[in-house]
């Protein structure tokens, strides 16, 4: 770790040295046809030999130019020479050009149009709008996704400073703060969560061809929802950047190991697989009548290769309506095999050793971006998405004969278990989206927003078996301890959602050294969910009554003979369902003051969010019942930014925030795992609130380049966590498990060029290479108390405190983040470009651990589950051909880690304290080809 604290300082100390630049950026028009992009157009500074060439969009750009002015030269094979004089540059300021070219006649230079950058994809335009920005923003646009070979918005997030994602449950950490501290929106509407386990959408779902950029606000803003702790993740969505585009993608690949002997020729999938098509599932029998009219056996994937394919189209028409459409493709295949254990007590009660999972992914994704302008101060934009994912995944333990689960079998029995889990999910996901943005005049701008979500996710048809088996024999048998091990199961969610906002800014001053805006607005937000989940078990009269004749053929016994002779029978469970609501209102007002070298920005929110869960499940006692949260609260946030000089500049932010519960943390529903781990919803869990503070030191050495200091503070009241319940080693609930957390700490980043490469006059490309570094680590402390809890009287109830701890780390938040990326190209007009790219997260914790017997919490508990930090090492090798062809070459997970949870445990019998692996695998390494042409 010192190694890249050492590095850092170094490239800081180069850094500082260096002289603030400024770059002219620009497009090249054709007038000859109706003003299209001029693509591969000299562009040269005169007396100079800097210059550069227009890409296929007609773009160009020339960086760090020492300030002052400069005469343009701008010129193309059978075309009039444009030159453009008296070209002004100015430190840390790009200065931007519109040139018009003819072959037939001169360009007057009042056609030549000067403006200011505000393309949104680029990193230069994005460090820009951070430099600018009051806030404390970070973003990562499209253009240097592109570079870095990112394929998500998930992905994304976690090349920005202090942001990690868990592999075990996929939530994404900002600053060690989870998924339930987040916030994430869409073109700053919300966007529902696809899986009742979540509280945020999984970001993978967003395609990196469907974004123009991805921020993340790690300080609160009065005119965002007040739920949030962490920060708020934004998907800015694409738009038509030129006057037209269409293009056509494909890419191939596969996982190194899906490609093992044994994997590759014999992958499995559930027999849900017969009844999907390109991705979606198509079943009309009940979950009753698949007992006996479908398999429960797995099928065979034939040739599991990775593969995919897109395509993006947009128009410009008449300079006022701009469409843009995407629609995209993907089929992967994965799978990993390890050690699963599960403890209670400091005494193993289950271990696979074979834990083993194959999982096919398929994603249909489709944009729709329209853009109206209905004349110069006024703008219409509308975005659609349409998302539809499909995963299949089969699940096994125990074929190796060593599988153990706690009281199934005696050992002297000579029997083992086996257990498979087959799981298919349909997610359809809607979000549509009409925003409005108005110049009523030149001091008053009106911008407001209305969203429509729905979201289906669905498992409708969950098998699962577990046997005892004789692994040196052929005897199997079905599990004896529940009525349930043999079954088929399904699940529904339904959200709706609306969704909205109205933002009004007045300027009264705006002078170059003195400015004050007010704004003011509301925020209006309606959820809806309609749950429901079903098990229908099957059970033999008595035990073996009848047998399975392999583990391979399991579903040899489940017909519809040996239910009407009974032989089996049915175990039908009434239905559990829950319906939750969400209704938040909010309105703000905040001011902004400029004044020389300083801006504060401060506002006050008013928010009422109203909570009601209603449930009817059966592991409650009379099943039904109800939770009702009410919330209403005023937030404040305070940003101070001060300009040490036009470089530097120091940042300061303050605010109050809630995390609410969620549906799923409410509802007491037990959802079970692929491994028979529970997580079920605790109805008086209550919103936790936070007190965030920032301060932060950005150096902005030149167009495109970025050092930055930050330090940071939240302290949490009333912390939810995901805790191993009381009595269940195997249960996870939620609970205000302590009074108070603290998360603290440090970030540092860089964004520099190495190596720049030079134009070439004489060849009109750029002579030697390029080379780009982004680094940034953060090291977190952090702590919360367990707390005990008792009656007004004080009489004893429960206690979080165990192994003689009063207080633990935070949940999901690791002391050390490190984020890397480099960058090369080549010079030519036809450039490699290159990238190789790496994450570390350490060591955090997956569940807080609690005690097993509350009054002998000392002895009789379960530990803290850890997953353990590992590093993600990824490349990218990419080519234009020409001007239609280029083609990419990935790597993801090089390294291909293992990746393990482990415990620490201290049986009562001898006292001796060890770690143990409780979950193990590895996730393979994908490699994949893809070739995309330009028309």
């Amino acid at each position: 770790m010192k190694r890249f604290f050492v590095l850092m300082l170094l490239l800081t100390a180069v850094q500082v040295s260096a002289q603030s630049t400024g770059s002219i950026t620009g497009k090249l028009i054709d007038k000859e046809v109706n003003d299209e992009p001029l693509a591969f157009a000299n562009v040269l500074l005169k007396g100079t030999t800097k210059g550069t060439t227009s890409d296929f969009d007609g773009l160009f750009e020339i960086n760090n130019l020492e300030p002052g002015t400069y005469s343009v030269v701008f010129s193309y094979l059978g075309y009039e020479t444009v030159e453009m004089e008296n070209v002004t540059v100015e430190a840390g300021k790009p200065t931007s050009l519109e040139i018009p070219m003819a072959a037939t006649e001169g360009v007057a230079l009042d056609e030549v149009v000067l403006t200011t950058v505000a393309r949104k994809d680029t990193e230069t335009a994005l460090l820009l709008e951070q430099k600018k920005a009051v806030e404390i923003k970070e973003s990562i646009g499209a253009q240097q996704l592109g570079k870095i070979g990112v394929s998500d918005a998930a992905t994304a997030t976690t090349k920005i400073s202090g942001v990690t994602t868990s592999e075990a449950s996929g939530d994404v950490f900002v600053r060690g703060l989870g998924d339930r501290y987040l916030s994430t929106t869409l073109n700053g509407l919300p966007v529902p969560s696809d899986d009742v386990e979540r509280k945020n959408i999984d970001l993978g779902l967003f395609p990196t061809r469907v974004i123009q950029n991805v921020s993340v606000s790690k300080t609160y803003g009065v005119e965002s929802t007040a739920d949030q702790a962490s920060g708020t993740v934004n998907i800015s969505s694409r738009e038509l950047s030129g006057s037209n585009e269409f293009s056509i993608g494909v890419n191939t690949g596969i996982n190194s190991n899906v490609a093992q002997t044994g994997v590759y020729n014999n992958y499995k999938l559930s027999p849900n697989a017969a009844a999907t098509d390109f991705g979606f599932y198509d079943q009309n029998q009940n979950t009753l009548q698949l007992i006996t009219q479908q398999g429960w056996n797995t099928v065979k994937q034939e040739n599991p290769v990775d593969y995919g394919f897109n395509i993006v189209a947009g128009k410009k028409f008449k300079d006022r309506v701009a469409v843009l459409a995407t629609a995209s493709h993907s089929t992967r295949y994965n799978y990993g095999q390890g050690a699963f254990r599960q403890f209670r007590s400091n005494f193993v009660d289950d271990t696979i050793t074979d834990a083993t999972t194959y999982n096919k992914r398929i994603v249909n994704s489709g944009l729709l971006d329209v853009t109206y302008f209905l004349d110069d101060k006024n703008k219409l934009k509308s975005s659609t998405f349409l998302i539809n994912t499909l995963d299949e995944s089969v699940f096994e333990g125990g074929r190796n004969g060593e599988g153990t689960i706690f009281e199934e079998t005696d050992p002297a029995e000579g029997l083992f278990q086996f257990i498979r889990d087959q799981n298919t999910k349909q997610t359809r996901l809607l979000v549509s989206q009409l925003l409005g943005t108005h110049y009523l005049s030149d001091n008053n701008t009106l911008e407001w927003a209305g969203g429509y979500n729905f979201i289906n996710a669905s498992e409708p048809n969950r098998i699962r078996n577990e046997v005892n088996f004789d692994p040196e024999g052929d005897f199997v048998q079905l599990g004896r301890t529940g009525g349930f091990q043999q079954r088929k199961s399904k699940q529904n969610i339904e959200d709706v959602e609306f969704n909205g906002f109205v933002k009004d800014a007045h300027k009264f001053i705006n002078e170059e050294d003195k400015s004050f805006t007010v704004e003011f607005g509301g925020n209006y937000r309606n959820k809806s969910r309609d749950f429901v989940s079903q098990f229908i078990g099957v059970e033999e009269a008595s035990v073996n009554t009848i047998n399975p004749p392999s583990i391979d053929n399991l579903e040899a016994i489940f017909t519809q003979a040996n239910f009407d002779n009974g032989l089996l029978q049915y175990n039908i469970l009434q239905p559990d369902r829950y319906e939750g609501s969400l209704e938040s209102k909010a309105a703000f007002a905040d001011f902004n003051v400029g004044l020389g070298q300083w801006n504060v920005n401060a506002g006050l929110r008013f928010q009422k969010d109203d909570i009601k869960v209603t449930y009817d499940v059966g592991n409650i006692p009379g099943r039904i019942g109800s939770a009702n949260k009410d919330y209403s609260n005023l937030y404040p946030s305070l940003n101070v930014k001060y300009n040490l000089s036009e470089e530097h500049a120091l940042r300061l932010a303050l605010s109050r925030t809630i995390t609410l519960p969620e549906f799923k943390e409410i509802a007491p529903f037990e959802y079970v795992s692929q491994t028979g781990q529970v997580t079920r919803g605790n109805p008086s869990l209550e919103a936790s609130r936070s007190l965030n503070y920032d301060l932060k030191w950005e150096f902005f050495p030149s167009n495109g380049q970025l050092i930055s200091v930050a330090a940071f503070y939240k302290q949490i009241s009333d912390p939810i966590n995901k805790v191993q319940d009381r009595g269940s080693a195997g249960v996870f609930s939620y609970f205000n498990s302590g009074e108070q957390a603290e998360v603290y700490g440090f970030e540092a980043e860089t964004k520099i060029a190495l190596v720049t490469p030079e134009y070439n006059g004489d060849t009109g490309a750029s002579d030697g290479y390029g080379l780009d570094l982004t680094l940034n680590a953060t090291r977190m402390w952090h702590q919360q108390d367990l707390k005990e809890v008792r009656d007004a009287d004080g009489t004893f109830i429960r206690t979080f405190q165990y192994k003689g701890l009063d207080e633990t780390g935070l949940q999901g938040a690791s002391d050390w983040i490190v984020n890397s990326s480099l960058n090369f190209t080549s010079g030519r007009i036809h450039p490699w470009d290159a990238s190789l790219t790496a994450n570390y997260a350490s060591d955090k914790i997956f569940a807080l651990g609690a005690p097993e017997i509350q009054t002998q919490s000392e002895t009789f508990y379960n530990d803290a589950i850890v997953e353990n930090g590992f590093v993600v090492l990824d490349a990218v090798l990419s080519k234009d051909l020409d001007k239609h062809w280029s083609i990419s070459l990935t790597g993801r997970n090089l390294l291909n880690p293992e990746i393990k949870r482990t415990q620490l445990v201290r049986p009562s019998t001898t006292g001796i304290e060890t770690e143990q692996v409780v979950r193990s695998y590895t996730a393979g390494s994908q490699v994949r080809l893809g070739v995309n042409y330009k028309f």
